[in-house]
């Protein structure tokens, strides 16, 4: 099937033609890099200024840590952290494109009314499938993630005969739902998951074919950023050693055809995309 080139969301539409990078802002005091996390909304801000500068196309807004073995918080906490930091980013950089990364309908509703255009649910609609139609009824772009368990069971045992066959399937079925729900298939964005109750060679697998994921003709979005694969592949036990490594696998998914990359490094990675499309190009 052919690339997808539009990706529809509240109020307009990103170009996907080229794989674009969305950037992490985790309003969280647990999240498993350090070098993500933001205290404030003005510090929330000097971080939203610096991957916008260099050259984020999303910031992608957290309150609730997804690791593996996290606890969930409450929507009030929740809604504490991101509302104040969706708002003020609207209000200071009109032009930025947010994406509230929650799985709570409630937060997502105030997160959207505060200016996100975007929601980026890890359960791909399944905790709280009234999700659905706070997307449905703002019109926004709708990232439905591969998720097996929740955070805190995810990493208990998972197991796959087949994981590309496995986790495609169980997207489309995602997808299915969404557009049941009134959601038009430019709005849906799909992401594997990596990390979400997937064992070493099931990441793999599914870095290895994310072709696979790309030819359903759906906007494609992997997050390996600094994840905890690495460690298991390379032994870098601190999400800090772990750049160089995300790197090479940011490249190897541009090539692949993958939309949109969520990243911690913003500049890194797009100086990798952009070397690499000059070379496409020569």
């Amino acid at each position: 099937m052919e690339r997808r080139v539009k990706w529809k969301i509240r109020d307009g539409e990103i170009d996907v033609s080229e794989t674009v990078v969305m950037g992490i802002l985790n309003v969280t005091p647990d999240s498993f890099y350090s070098g993500s996390r933001v205290g404030s909304v003005d510090e929330a801000l000097r971080r939203t200024e610096k991957m916008l500068n260099e050259g984020a196309k999303i910031i992608d807004v957290g309150g609730e840590s997804t690791r593996p073995g996290s606890d969930p918080v409450s929507e009030d906490e929740e809604k504490k952290r991101v509302i104040p930091v969706i708002l003020t980013i609207s209000e200071k950089f009109p032009e930025a494109i947010i994406s509230v990364d929650t799985y709570k309908s409630s937060v997502a509703r105030e997160a959207v009314e505060a200016g996100a255009r975007i929601i980026n649910d890890i359960s791909g609609g399944y905790f709280d499938p009234k999700i659905l139609e706070v997307a449905r009824e703002y019109g926004t772009g709708l990232i439905l993630n591969h998720i097996r368990g929740n955070p805190k069971t995810m990493q208990a045992n998972p197991y796959y005969e087949d994981a590309v066959k496995e986790v495609k399937g169980e997207l489309l079925e995602r997808v299915e739902r969404a557009k049941k729900a009134g959601i038009e298939e430019d709005r849906i964005c799909i992401d594997p998951g990596i990390g979400f109750g997937k064992r070493l060679e099931d990441n793999l697998k599914l870095i290895k074919y994310a072709d696979e994921f790309v030819s359903t003709g759906y906007v494609v979005m992997y997050g390996v950023s600094r994840k905890s694969f690495i460690r298991m592949a390379l032994g870098y036990e601190e999400p800090e050693e772990r750049l160089y490594a995300t790197l090479g696998v940011h490249a190897y998914l541009y090539l692949k055809g993958v939309h949109i990359l969520r990243v911690h490094d913003v500049r890194e990675t797009v100086d990798v995309i952009r070397i690499l499309k000059f070379v496409k190009d020569a």
